[in-house]
């Protein structure tokens, strides 16, 4: 049976749109003007691409109990350190220095994709992203989305579905 094409608008990728295309995966890019004065990445990505803030999701990176760990949580909320500490199994959860996330994933701050990280880390997708057909996260660069089923998003990422996310 021949693979359905991907809804891929870009060419050339980044590692979380070549790590999609290698898996199979249907998705859609959703490309826009990053605006660098805007005070939120995920608010603003929400705004520029139409869609609700519960459908558009951020990649945060924590430290629970001394490990790296990754919380993809709604843009309409915020994280909820004790629930994400208890959903690996830890006791603490802080967020993670912003300098090591980027040299550990590979990505920017406000680029941080859950996809194609450097180093793959613990995931947690907020249990809130199955009340959705597609959620959006990104797709490795500020200005860049990917859209897809948060069923491939937890399978690829081998994320654990909590809600940890508040808000």
């Amino acid at each position: 049976m021949a693979k359905k094409p991907k809804k891929q608008q870009q060419s050339g990728g980044t590692p979380a749109t070549v790590a999609l295309t290698s898996a199979g995966v249907d998705f859609t890019v959703h490309a826009y003007d990053h605006d660098p004065g805007h005070p939120s990445y995920g608010e603003e990505a929400a705004e520029a691409m139409g869609v609700s803030p519960d459908r558009v999701f951020k990649t945060l990176v924590a430290d629970v109990d001394g490990a790296l760990t990754v919380a993809v949580v709604p843009v309409a909320g915020s994280l909820d350190l004790k629930a994400l500490a208890s959903a690996v199994g830890g006791k603490r959860a802080a967020m993670a220095d912003p300098a090591l996330a980027e040299r550990t994933t590979g990505y920017v701050r406000g680029g941080i994709s859950p996809l194609g990280q450097r180093k793959r880390l613990p995931t947690v997708l907020d249990a809130s992203a199955t009340a959705h057909s597609t959620i959006c996260v990104s797709a490795g660069r500020r200005g860049l989305e990917v859209e897809l089923a948060p069923a491939d998003l937890a399978t690829l990422t081998g994320a654990v579905l909590a809600p940890i996310g508040r808000g």
